[in-house]
């Protein structure tokens, strides 16, 4: 792939979080249109406290929201 257009896909990528990609063109198409998009992390609300595996989606989810989604 080419350099991308999205910031977000950009971001994900220089930072090594995309390994394969099915179709990454139409990927970035879609995160470049500039139409809201929707982006969810579900964590278990009974439990007592969010654990180190929790990091990751929710810095994927910051990088997402700072992209301008």
């Amino acid at each position: 792939m080419t350099d991308p257009k999205s910031a977000f896909l950009k971001t994900i990528t220089a930072r090594g979080f995309v390994h394969q990609c099915t179709d990454t063109e139409a990927l970035d198409a879609a995160l470049s249109e500039g139409t809201p998009k929707i982006c969810y992390i579900g964590f278990d609300c009974t439990a007592d406290s969010l654990h180190v595996g929790s990091l990751l989606p929710i810095m994927l989810l910051r990088w997402f929201q700072k992209s301008g989604f």
